[in-house]
């Protein structure tokens, strides 16, 4: 769903300090920070990583398979207990701007700080907050680098970062060093090390750094979580995701995707550059990273040629994007073996005509489930071939969605449960559902099926993010519900 992707910041008329940098294949620079707590030299510790000169951007199969540990491991590591939960928001955009009502929709929230270059749109997002009866927030619109400060403030618990794909890694790794649980919208980050980086920055400031994927948080993926977990579906053998939806219009749109970032991606990348929609929700089918891991990954990639037939089609000979040349895969298919020996099957295409389909496939040696539509066929209930109704199995709704029938907000309601639940977990304390870990999984599907595809989908093996301990099985999005 293109509303799940991050909007805009730091995009002013034209190219951005760090699109141009992307553009020459530069990346961040790591950052050694041995046993550094929350709050500690956070500010001199950016200053100097700012200052050195950006490596160029890594291979996956040039990086180191385990980087070395700054801190123990995130795994199992609840929130502080807080009575309420100060948010600060970053991109306010087409995401970042309807998400805010979601955020005031939650009891026990305050939006505290807002950022955005585009002044008018923090402007309008802080008349939602007033509007909604709380303190009018500070604003930070000066220049593409001011979300430091907001990241700075004493009186910001968590930070929500909706912005364009290149300024994820930054912000979410600044937010840490600055001693703020973050939130982000997919992907996590676009280069193999920026995934460790982060890694291994949560575990050094015991700071947590999430994907927000919503569709993780779907009436349909929550419920068959639950049937899967409690054996409806027999020994789970494969499953598959997707991202499939037709963007042609949006990615050629300069207001809706401004200055046609998001479709800068395709003169870059070959590979899935949206994986999270997809695996996020059959990772944890599999229990991937709490008993299961992905251990390897091959890619395939059809020629790249909707977007270069819509441009003809659809756009005046002198418009900006005749100047680009597209090199993602219209089709990318990719295949994820397990350390159990299931098979994983992911999907891309944004770039041709097609009905939206996440695909969203669970099979096991008593049946499968299949969505868009949803489907289902598990013996004993199903005989002769013939699909069975989901809606009967409405008995195994997750509490959330049973507790939440109708949640406001869009996508059916996803992005509220989402918004909810995490809330929820801030406020109690509770141990998040999912972490950097997951975040980390279910992001590696970037540059790794780039790099497969480069190396004629040659397999490519995955890191093991927990560093050995996927093999603990724990809980995860299948979660009791908290005793308030």
């Amino acid at each position: 769903m293109n509303e799940a992707a991050p909007q805009n910041h730091g995009e002013g008329p034209g190219p951005s300090r760090r699109s141009l940098l992307w553009t020459a294949g530069a990346a961040g620079a790591g950052l050694g920070l041995g046993g550094l707590s929350a709050q500690s030299a956070a500010a001199d510790s950016r200053s100097a990583a700012r200052g050195a000169p950006a490596p160029a951007a890594l291979s996956a199969e040039s990086l180191p398979a385990e980087p070395r540990r700054r801190g123990p491991t995130m795994i199992g590591v609840p929130f502080e207990r807080r009575s309420t939960v100060r948010v600060g928001i970053i991109g306010l955009g087409n995401r970042g701007g309807s998400m805010i009502d979601l955020f005031l929709a939650v009891p026990g929230v305050r939006v505290v700080a807002l950022c955005d270059v585009v002044k008018e749109k923090a402007a309008r997002a802080a008349a939602k907050v007033t509007a909604a009866g709380q303190p009018a927030p500070a604003l930070y619109t000066n220049g593409e680098d001011d979300f430091e400060n907001l990241c700075d403030r004493g009186d910001v618990d968590f930070v929500y970062a909706a912005t364009p794909w290149d300024w994820h890694f930054e912000m979410c790794r600044t937010a840490m060093l600055s001693g703020k649980h973050v939130g982000v919208e997919c992907p996590l980050a676009m280069e193999m090390h920026q995934l460790w980086e982060l890694v291994n920055v949560s575990e050094s400031t015991r700071r947590h750094c999430m994907q927000l994927e919503n569709c993780c948080y779907g009436r349909n993926e929550m419920r068959v979580l639950r049937m899967a977990h409690a054996g409806l579906f027999g020994d789970l053998l494969h499953a598959a995701g997707a991202y499939n939806h037709d963007l042609r219009s949006l990615l050629f749109d300069p207001v809706y995707y401004e200055n046609g970032w998001r479709r800068q991606w395709h003169t870059r990348l070959r590979g899935d550059i949206y994986s999270t929609h997809g695996l996020g929700p059959v990772a944890n089918y599999l229990d991937v990273n709490r008993g299961d891991r992905a251990v390897r990954i091959t890619s395939v990639g059809s020629p790249s040629l909707g977007l270069a037939a819509y441009r003809k089609e659809h756009m005046p000979p002198r418009d900006p994007s005749w100047k680009e040349s597209y090199i993602e895969a219209d089709r990318t298919i990719s295949l994820i073996q397990t350390a159990k020996g299931r098979v994983i099957r992911l999907e891309h295409d944004v770039s041709t005509p097609h009905p939206y389909s996440r695909v969203n496939s669970l099979g096991g040696t008593k049946g499968l489930f299949e969505d868009y539509p949803e489907r289902i066929y598990i013996e004993p209930d199903h005989t002769d071939d013939q699909w069975g109704d989901f809606g009967k199995y409405a008995q195994w709704d997750h509490w959330l969605w049973k507790e939440h029938a109708n949640p406001p907000g869009g996508h059916g309601g996803m992005d509220y449960i989402l918004i909810f639940r995490l809330m929820q977990s801030l406020r109690l304390g509770l141990v998040p559902d999912f972490d950097v870990y997951d975040a980390a999984t279910w992001t590696a599907p970037v540059p790794l099926s780039n790099a497969s595809i480069k190396a004629k989908s040659a397999p490519q093996e995955f890191p093991d993010f927990t560093r050995g301990l996927w093999r603990n099985k724990r809980l995860g999005m299948d979660s009791h519900k908290p005793e308030e």
